[in-house]
């Protein structure tokens, strides 16, 4: 466009190209809300990371005390600490950087919370390439990956090939462009920050994976029974006169180093001769369950779990007893059967309930409830009544879960699903919950940029050509997840994977 010689109009000419260019570079609201988004779902994947990290280095603190890991924990947990310390510096480092860039933003503490310029374009550009903290920030990606590589030759060989953290030039329609280029030139600031989130998780990744690998070393401890003990049962634990209680008695065979650790009801009991024993003073008419947990090494070495539940009914000599045929606890949404005991006879019975619907007769009855709180049941037989009080509780949320649902999963068993679900745990009532909806963001290795996908229902079939490239090193956040079932939709929290090898 030519200039017009009369300086009002050239002035007036000159200011609508400043303005155009200004529109030019502005990046919509939507864009950076995305960004945000995005950026979230990484600080929850690091946190995911760190919990699942975390637990790791707790367990391998208990093998330096335990005589059967001693002396291999000797050797790999100063090496999983040396991991830890590698990952913390250069953590810092990176927060570091994102409190710089913000400043470059012009950043303003507002009663209590940040403010800055999120769609400024120069302000990453300035701080990465003009002061050099891009080379800077690559290089130190580069030593980490350095320094947890020699920290052992069997963790080189593992993950030489396939380190989560990774400098290369990015590919693009205009070719390669470098590190600095790449991820930070004229890119708004809340971009900017959020690449700055995925190399967080690509180094919390990289820790979590050869810690765990350490972890895994520890564990190579066979454990062979080496102790003997008597083993008693009973059968029936609600008896009456003159009926029959059939004990039963066998040899059980243990290991002394197998170090069980047992928990009944929530408390740690005492460990004799492999067993461990509690005693309760029954109360409460009804049935009441008690948890067992026995935590002990297998003999392979690797440390397991085992659940039981004990269950007794406590009964009411000479009048009534209400039995719950599930839990001592109505739940909204499914039918809660119940057993009745009135100690006369049913023409000389009546039953009423408060806070919900009976339905069915005699023995054998089914309580509706809809509101959180409490529902009272009265058993009246011949003009005696017992009054019977109960809680009254939502159905806990399900599980989001992936195959197995574990965490931490080999790259090959995610990409060889089809479907998800929402699956309730430790829970009596055959009830079931289904996938509505869910945002799906993929990081980490093959994704330099993060991926952001949705699903409706549970088929993953949608997300197959994010799937295809997904890898060791890999992350797969499901967020935003929405379920249907007893109760109503409801929204549950959402779920990582962290793919490897």
């Amino acid at each position: 466009m030519a200039l017009p010689k009369e300086p009002r109009q050239k002035m007036i000419n000159i200011m609508y190209l400043v303005l155009t260019a200004i529109l030019a570079l502005n990046v919509s609201a939507e864009i950076l809300e995305s960004f945000k988004t995005v950026d979230k779902s990484l600080q929850s994947s690091n946190a995911n990371l760190n919990t699942s990290t975390n637990l790791l280095y707790k367990s391998l603190q208990e093998k330096l005390a335990e005589g059967t890991t001693m002396e291999q924990a000797k050797i790999w947990q100063p090496r999983a600490e040396e991991a830890h310390k590698y990952s913390e510096e250069i953590n810092t480092y990176i927060e570091n950087i994102k409190k710089e860039l913000k400043t470059e933003a012009g950043l303003v503490i507002k009663e209590g919370k940040e403010d800055f310029k999120e769609d400024n374009l120069d302000a990453s550009t300035r701080l990465f390439e003009t002061k050099g903290k891009g080379l800077e920030l690559k290089k130190k990606l580069d030593d980490f990956k350095t320094k947890i590589l020699g920290i052992d030759g069997s963790i080189k060989t593992a993950f030489e090939n396939n380190f989560p953290v990774n400098t290369d030039p990015i590919s693009g329609r205009e070719g390669k462009k470098d590190f600095t280029t790449g991820y930070f030139h004229m890119t708004p600031t809340v971009a900017a920050l959020t690449m700055l989130s995925k190399f967080q998780n690509n180094v919390k990744n990289a820790e979590n994976q050869v810690v765990t690998f350490c972890h895994n070393k520890i564990g190579e401890v066979a454990v062979r029974p080496d102790q003997f003990s008597i083993l008693v049962g009973q059968s029936s634990n609600y008896v009456m006169p003159g009926q029959e209680v059939e004990i039963t008695a066998g040899v059980g065979a243990y290991s002394a180093a197998a170090a069980p650790k047992i928990a009944i009801n929530g408390s740690s009991v005492p460990t004799v001769e492999g067993k461990g024993t509690y005693k309760i003073t029954a109360n409460g008419a009804g049935a009441h369950k008690v948890p067992v947990v026995v935590n002990y090494v297998d003999l392979n070495g690797a440390p397991q779990s085992a659940k039981a539940e004990v269950e007794y009914v406590v009964g009411v000599p000479g009048g009534a007893a209400v039995m719950l045929d599930k839990m001592n606890v109505f739940y909204i949404g499914v039918p809660n059967p119940i057993t009745i005991s009135s100690g006369s006879g049913w023409d000389k019975t009546t039953v009423s309930l408060t806070g919900g619907t009976l339905t069915g007769s005699g023995s054998n009855r089914s309580v509706e409830v809809s509101t959180i709180g409490a529902a009272s049941l009265t058993v009246t037989a011949e003009g005696k009544s017992s009054k019977f009080d109960f809680r009254v509780k939502r159905i806990p949320d399900p599980v989001f879960k992936v195959a197995s649902g574990k965490a931490r999963m080999q790259s090959v068993e995610f990409k060889g699903q089809q479907f998800c679900r929402a699956e309730l745990e430790n829970f009596d009532f055959d009830t079931r919950f289904s996938i509505m909806s869910a945002t799906v963001y993929f990081s980490g290795a093959n994704f330099p940029n993060v991926a952001t996908a949705s699903i409706t229902g549970n088929s993953l079939a949608g997300l197959a050509p994010f799937i295809n490239r997904c890898g060791p090193g890999s992350v797969v956040t499901f967020d935003n997840i929405k379920v249907n079932g007893p109760g109503g939709p409801r929204n549950i929290d959402g779920k990582s994977f962290a793919l490897y090898q």
